[in-house]
Protein backbone atom coordinates (compact mmCIF):
# COMPACT_ATOMS: atom_id res chain seq x y z
CA UNK A 1 0.00 0.00 0.00
CA UNK A 2 1.38 3.12 -1.15
CA UNK A 3 0.37 6.38 1.04
CA UNK A 4 0.46 9.83 -0.66
CA UNK A 5 1.95 12.53 1.24
CA UNK A 6 0.39 16.42 1.57
CA UNK A 7 1.70 19.06 2.73
CA UNK A 8 -0.11 22.27 3.11
CA UNK A 9 1.67 25.68 3.65
CA UNK A 10 -0.72 25.85 6.59
CA UNK A 11 0.40 30.08 7.02
CA UNK A 12 -2.91 32.38 7.64
CA UNK A 13 -2.56 35.44 5.08
CA UNK A 14 -4.48 38.37 6.06
CA UNK A 15 -4.43 41.29 3.94
CA UNK A 16 -5.41 45.03 5.38
CA UNK A 17 -7.66 47.40 3.37
CA UNK A 18 -11.01 48.19 2.97
CA UNK A 19 -11.86 44.46 1.92
CA UNK A 20 -9.43 42.37 3.85
CA UNK A 21 -9.17 39.20 2.72
CA UNK A 22 -8.01 36.42 5.65
CA UNK A 23 -6.90 32.76 4.32
CA UNK A 24 -6.05 29.62 6.04
CA UNK A 25 -5.66 26.10 5.32
CA UNK A 26 -6.57 23.89 8.87
CA UNK A 27 -4.63 20.94 7.92
CA UNK A 28 -0.66 20.96 7.95
CA UNK A 29 0.13 17.75 7.01
CA UNK A 30 -2.73 14.83 5.24
CA UNK A 31 -1.46 11.53 3.97
CA UNK A 32 -3.89 9.60 2.26
CA UNK A 33 -3.69 6.02 0.79
CA UNK A 34 -3.38 5.89 -2.91
CA UNK A 35 -6.32 5.54 -5.26
CA UNK A 36 -8.49 7.23 -2.39
CA UNK A 37 -10.34 10.54 -2.41
CA UNK A 38 -8.16 13.55 -1.76
CA UNK A 39 -9.39 16.78 -0.18
CA UNK A 40 -7.32 19.75 1.47
CA UNK A 41 -9.26 22.43 3.53
CA UNK A 42 -9.64 26.15 2.59
CA UNK A 43 -11.02 28.76 4.31
CA UNK A 44 -11.15 31.99 3.98
CA UNK A 45 -12.96 35.64 5.49
CA UNK A 46 -13.55 38.27 2.63
CA UNK A 47 -15.45 40.98 2.98
CA UNK A 48 -16.82 40.99 -0.95
CA UNK A 49 -17.00 38.17 -3.40
CA UNK A 50 -13.45 36.67 -3.18
CA UNK A 51 -10.92 35.49 -5.77
CA UNK A 52 -9.34 32.59 -4.57
CA UNK A 53 -6.09 30.40 -6.26
CA UNK A 54 -4.90 26.78 -5.20
CA UNK A 55 -1.24 26.27 -6.34
CA UNK A 56 1.30 23.65 -5.81
CA UNK A 57 4.97 22.59 -5.38
CA UNK A 58 6.23 19.27 -6.09
CA UNK A 59 9.55 18.61 -4.32
CA UNK A 60 12.81 20.90 -6.06
CA UNK A 61 10.54 22.95 -8.51
CA UNK A 62 8.89 25.93 -8.51
CA UNK A 63 4.81 27.37 -7.81
CA UNK A 64 2.63 25.55 -9.87
CA UNK A 65 -0.92 27.31 -10.45
CA UNK A 66 -4.14 24.57 -10.01
CA UNK A 67 -6.91 26.48 -10.78
CA UNK A 68 -8.63 29.91 -9.98
CA UNK A 69 -11.93 30.96 -8.73
CA UNK A 70 -13.47 34.32 -10.17
CA UNK A 71 -16.81 34.55 -8.95
CA UNK A 72 -18.75 32.48 -11.50
CA UNK A 73 -18.98 28.62 -11.33
CA UNK A 74 -18.77 27.27 -7.99
CA UNK A 75 -17.20 24.31 -9.12
CA UNK A 76 -13.84 25.47 -10.72
CA UNK A 77 -12.06 21.82 -12.13
CA UNK A 78 -8.02 22.39 -12.62
CA UNK A 79 -5.26 20.84 -13.93
CA UNK A 80 -4.38 17.17 -13.24
CA UNK A 81 -7.84 16.27 -11.88
CA UNK A 82 -7.70 18.50 -9.17
CA UNK A 83 -11.22 20.70 -8.84
CA UNK A 84 -12.19 23.16 -5.90
CA UNK A 85 -15.37 23.73 -4.68
CA UNK A 86 -16.38 27.17 -3.78
CA UNK A 87 -19.15 27.30 -0.71
CA UNK A 88 -19.94 31.04 -0.09
CA UNK A 89 -22.28 29.39 2.82
CA UNK A 90 -18.84 27.79 4.69
CA UNK A 91 -16.87 30.12 3.73
CA UNK A 92 -14.63 27.66 2.15
CA UNK A 93 -12.41 26.77 -1.26
CA UNK A 94 -11.71 22.91 -0.59
CA UNK A 95 -9.45 21.60 -3.48
CA UNK A 96 -10.36 17.83 -3.63
CA UNK A 97 -9.06 14.88 -6.55
CA UNK A 98 -10.94 11.75 -6.91
CA UNK A 99 -7.84 9.83 -6.81
CA UNK A 100 -4.85 10.44 -5.42
CA UNK A 101 -1.18 9.24 -7.01
CA UNK A 102 1.99 9.33 -5.53
CA UNK A 103 2.91 11.83 -7.85
CA UNK A 104 0.81 13.70 -5.96
CA UNK A 105 2.77 13.98 -3.44
CA UNK A 106 3.35 17.61 -2.45
CA UNK A 107 3.38 21.03 -1.18
CA UNK A 108 -0.13 23.09 -1.77
CA UNK A 109 -1.11 26.46 -1.08
CA UNK A 110 -4.48 28.29 -0.99
CA UNK A 111 -4.71 32.22 -1.56
CA UNK A 112 -6.46 35.52 -2.00
CA UNK A 113 -6.34 37.00 -5.36
CA UNK A 114 -4.64 40.01 -3.81
CA UNK A 115 -1.45 37.81 -2.77
CA UNK A 116 -1.34 36.02 -5.81
CA UNK A 117 -1.07 39.74 -8.10
CA UNK A 118 1.51 41.50 -5.60
CA UNK A 119 3.74 39.32 -4.32
CA UNK A 120 3.78 36.13 -5.81
CA UNK A 121 7.74 36.41 -6.25
CA UNK A 122 7.94 37.46 -3.19
CA UNK A 123 6.42 34.37 -1.87
CA UNK A 124 8.09 31.99 -3.52
CA UNK A 125 11.10 33.30 -2.38
CA UNK A 126 10.29 33.50 1.15
CA UNK A 127 8.00 31.11 2.22
CA UNK A 128 9.49 27.96 0.37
Amino acid sequence: MLLVSILLLGLPFTLRGSRAQSVTQPDLHVTVTEGVHLELRCNYSYAATPYLFWYVQYPDQHLEHLLTYLARDTLVKGIKGFEAEFKESESSFNLRKSSAHLSDSAKYFCAPVALCLGLQGELSTNLL
